[in-house]
């Protein structure tokens, strides 16, 4: 609005976008260096964990150095991994096969990882971090070539672009550094990169949704401490995915089921693909007897080392998976981000005792020094590996790389295309047929939406917008029969009027659980994820 009144402004020396491990390790350990520096966290959930989603097997090593005394402070990682099994399915068998030596567990643990955000958040209450929960960042402030700081979003405007009695004008949050740790596809974050080229001579980053649900089960059934993962049905060998199922604190089931976003087949649903996963004899005992007690999505980095962008620009950095330091076949990106954000707050409080540069080029410097880099340069080419060689290949490529060459083969595997050019025709490739949800193992999207706690303010412009709106119909629903449709697991998008010869998008915002899907797979990249308002979206539970 051009007649909107100025916004407030607020100084800081430092400011975080985003309350996940990242953003929160590197308030943590800024304030450990630097306890007089201000530090001021914003978070666009209406909580600190609200919208974090994952697995999670942490492994400690992050936190270890962070925060060495974490099990005296009370850290919530009270589930010790203790029984690792991994899988692969037919339609009706299931075979063990011997873990990869990245998937071994020990010393780790099943947590929830909203509740370790969560105490991460009161660890950086009590250093002096101010924390703004339920405030989306909805802009970068750019003066003269450098990022200056943050504007988080109007509040009370309605569909019409007007304000309502409700509303409230942003503030400007000031820096003079800016940190964003938004997670996989922060939409500043895709902003900034585009803005300083940080990709330039980077293979694209390539994406996989997550889909997880949190069961309580009887007693009787609970294994705590057991980690399995699947491969194989029933997904096809051109498909790379599979899934996790972790027994973990009083008799919960943390399940979920990933799927790489490069796939082929228009027709696929990955949220159809995790229902019917769950109807496998060996898979559908874990949850006799049980309730599904919560759900959400997320989309996750998979590109890998290949991928990581410059992590600098005028006035800030990266850190964490607005990044992508998620090791794919340790199934871990927590330890990663963590460390990532530690590094970077080392490199901020250098600057800012010293002649403060505009642009902090010894963070990827020292994170090039870390752990960090060595681990995710070692496991470089297993991803692309199943890419490349498909399925059977890229285990059998997978073993010779870590057994024979430990890592250190003299090539590296490329990601050759994002994930949106992937898709084939819709009349070329084959319909899959899904079974009806039985309501007891196997639900639809909406129920499933209902136990995200999924709110948003329903008078308030479009946060999925639609760059061509007719591309719509002329490109999607022609040629690949609105995707979105299915690899949305959520519900937002619907077809109406396709029987009647008159097919039309209907986007149903208010059920978006901010998964990023959509931003990330749309074929042209014509739908644009921007934030709603804050405290919109999901507001997953502990125990998620």
């Amino acid at each position: 609005m051009s007649d909107a009144p100025e916004r407030e402004a607020m100084e800081f020396d430092v400011v975080i976008v985003g309350g996940g491990p990242a953003g929160l390790s590197a308030a943590i350990r800024l304030k450990q260096l630097a306890p007089d520096v201000a530090v001021c966290l914003v978070e666009k959930g209406g909580e600190i964990g609200a919208h974090t989603l994952s697995g999670a097997v942490l492994e400690p090593r992050a936190l270890n150095e962070l925060l060495p005394d974490w099990k005296e402070r009370g850290a919530p990682l009270d589930t010790p991994a203790r029984d690792d099994r991994f899988l692969f399915l037919t339609e009706t068998r299931s075979f063990k096969l011997p873990t990869p030596p990245q998937m071994h567990n020990e010393g780790n643990y099943i947590v929830s990882l909203g509740n370790v955000v969560r105490w991460l958040g009161q660890q950086a209450e009590a250093l002096g971090v101010e924390i703004y929960p339920g405030f989306a960042a909805t802009e970068v402030l750019e003066e003269d070539g450098r990022i200056v700081g943050i504007a988080t979003g109007d509040m009370g405007i309605g569909k019409d672009g007007q304000p309502t009695g409700s509303y409230a004008r942003g503030m400007e949050l000031r820096a003079k550094y800016t940190l964003l740790a938004e997670g996989c596809r922060g939409s500043l974050s895709k902003q900034l990169m585009k803005r300083f080229d940080l990709r330039q001579g980077r293979d694209p980053q390539t994406y996989a949704i997550g889909i997880k649900e949190l069961w309580e089960i009887p007693a009787a059934n609970h294994k705590p401490g057991l980690v399995e993962h699947t491969l194989g049905w029933p997904l096809s060998t051109d498909v790379y995915g599979g899934s996790f199922l972790y027994h973990f604190g009083e008799n919960l089931i943390s399940f979920g089921f990933v799927i790489g976003l490069d796939y082929r087949n228009p027709w696929l649903s990955p949220f159809d693909e995790m229902q019917r996963f769950k109807t496998h004899p060996d898979i559908r005992k874990h949850f006799e007897g049980g309730r599904r007690i919560a759900y959400g999505a997320r989309a996750l980095n998979e590109g890998g080392f290949q991928s990581i962008p410059k992590l600098t620009f005028p006035g800030g950095m990266l850190i964490g998976d607005a990044a992508g330091f998620l090791n794919v076949p340790k199934i871990k990106g927590t330890h990663t981000s963590m460390k990532s954000g530690m590094v970077a707050a080392e490199a901020v409080a250098e600057a800012l005792a010293g002649s403060q540069p505009a642009e902090i080029t010894s963070y990827p410097d020292r994170l090039q020094r870390s752990w960090v880099w060595e681990e995710l340069s070692l496991v470089r080419n297993v991803r692309p590996s199943f890419a490349k060689f498909g399925m059977w290949g890229g285990l059998a490529y997978s073993a010779i790389d870590t057994y024979l060459f430990r890592g250190k083969a003299p090539w590296t595997f490329h990601h050759p295309h994002p994930d949106n050019e992937t898709l084939l025709d819709a009349d070329k490739a084959p319909r899959i047929a899904y079974p009806k949800p039985d309501g007891v193992l196997t639900f639809d999207r909406l129920s499933s939406v209902f136990i995200s706690n999924t709110n948003h303010e329903e008078n308030q412009p479009a946060h999925l917008q639609l760059l061509d709106p007719d591309k719509a119909i002329s490109l999607n629903w022609n040629r690949y029969r609105s995707p979105e449709a299915r690899y949305c697991p959520a519900g937002v998008y619907e077809i109406v009027g396709a029987d009647e010869g008159d097919p039309k998008l209907q986007i149903n915002a208010q059920n978006c659980v901010h998964c990023k899907t959509c931003d990330i797979k749309d074929p042209s990249q014509n739908i644009n994820w921007v934030p709603p308002e804050g405290g919109g979206g999901p507001s997953y539970p502990g125990g998620m």
